[in-house]
């Protein structure tokens, strides 16, 4: 599995890759992904393109990550919320 990050501008960058089965490795995963959370990165599962539609599975726990994914995408939030964040009216 790799952790890739996405820049504007710049594309993607490895930033860890490893077999999430072996527990060291594992271990290093999960570290890395949760680092990423915490500097306010979102984190998505790219899904099986339909159509040439590009679509990503938002995950917050590495345990929501499918078995077998290869990759997982981070990237910076945007300004605004989160996807799908409700605001109350007043």
């Amino acid at each position: 599995m790799k952790f890739l990050r996405m820049m504007p501008g710049y594309g993607e960058t490895v930033i860890t890759e490893g077999d999430p089965r072996l527990d060291d490795e594992r271990e290093q995963l999960v570290r890395e992904f949760r680092r990423q959370l915490d500097e306010g990165m979102w984190a998505g599962v790219p899904l099986q393109e339909q159509g040439g539609r590009r679509e990503a599975l938002l995950v917050t726990d590495f345990d929501q990550i499918p078995a077998g994914a290869d990759r997982v995408l981070f990237w910076p939030r945007a300004m605004g919320g989160a996807p799908g964040a409700h605001r109350p009216r007043s």
